[in-house]
């Protein structure tokens, strides 16, 4: 496994990081399909034997579950912890069940002592706050917050995942300090590149690229006439999504001719190129899925002119 900077936090992070978005399973219609906790857990533990050093996941993934299957995991794991991020914002702890964003310091608090507690881990290496809009965040008492949780040793570091990379951009022109910001960074979603990647680069700012298979689409295994089942957010997309989705990523096949890569390590690759990004976090829930991503690292480059055609796809 290859190791990056992260950022200005003196931190070496394996270049592919394992996603726990889709371990969380579909209890709450918000993951990729169905799970076997088993299976989850092998998949966790074949990332580690591999040398991923990067854990992603949220406190919402399953309400809690992938960060209780990710304590498990590391509980029992003798080799060097691996850094874990994750994400909070989303208020899911109310009797109604209804969601809602809340960043008031008791939510905040609140969110990262559960994400502890599920983790079995007395710090946080890295809390990102999940998709807050740019008016709660020229809230000062956000980042007083944070701070606040970071001198009381509740958290190492923190930042942002994104919504979009307006945002990110935003938080880094107005100084905003954090650590890290993640975003979503793909074949089909290139808009980071534009201005936050360079603006993230003079400042030092770490970039964690999530989605790279876009929601699975870029895995190769998804045509336009898939069906999803109940519980897989997938399901509620326009059928006109899911058919451009997979037409376009079917019309990106050239670039596992001859080079012996997947379409998901041609999709991981392409972000993997970009020499801004710390870690490339692809999600998986199988340990054969975790050696595919895995293998990522190895695979050719995208080269120029492959480059070029991707650019053709898009301007059709």
């Amino acid at each position: 496994m290859h190791m990056r900077k992260f950022g200005r936090t003196g931190w070496k992070v394996s270049e592919i990081g394992f996603g726990g978005w889709a371990i969380g399973g579909d209890a709450f219609g918000n993951s990729y399909g169905a799970t076997d906790d088993e299976v989850s857990k092998a998949a966790l533990w074949r990332a580690l034997e591999l040398g991923v050093n990067l854990i992603d996941t949220a406190d919402i993934y399953g309400h809690g579950h992938s960060e209780a299957l990710i304590g498990e995991v590391l509980r029992d794991w003798t080799g060097a912890q691996p850094y874990v991020v994750t994400k909070g914002g989303v208020n899911f702890y109310r009797k109604d069940d209804t969601l809602e964003q809340d960043w008031t310091p008791f939510a905040l608090a609140h969110a990262v002592q559960q994400s502890l507690i599920r983790l079995r881990r007395e710090t946080l290496d890295l809390f990102l706050l999940m998709n807050p809009p740019v008016e709660e965040m020229e809230r000062l008492r956000v980042w007083d917050t944070l701070e606040a949780l970071q001198r009381g040793g509740k958290i190492h570091h923190y930042g942002v995942s994104v919504a979009e990379p307006a945002d990110g951009v935003w938080l880094l022109e107005n100084d905003a300090p954090v650590t890290a910001i993640e975003v979503a960074y793909s074949l089909f979603y290139q808009g980071a590149t534009t201005d936050l990647l360079p603006l993230a680069r003079r400042k030092k700012v770490a970039i964690l690229a999530r989605e790279p298979l876009a929601n699975g689409f870029l895995a190769g295994v998804h045509g336009s006439e898939s069906v999803f089942p109940e519980g897989d957010i997938r399901a509620s997309l326009p059928v006109e999504y899911v058919t451009a989705m997979a037409e376009t990523a079917a019309r990106l096949r050239f670039l596992t001719n001859g080079d012996g890569r997947t379409p998901a390590q041609a999709a991981i690759r392409f972000v993997l190129d970009d020499p801004v990004v710390a870690c490339v976090v692809a999600g998986a829930k199988t340990p054969a899925q975790v050696e595919e991503n895995v293998a990522a690292v190895s695979v050719p480059a995208v080269n120029e002119a492959e480059r070029d055609r991707i650019a053709e796809v898009f301007s059709e």
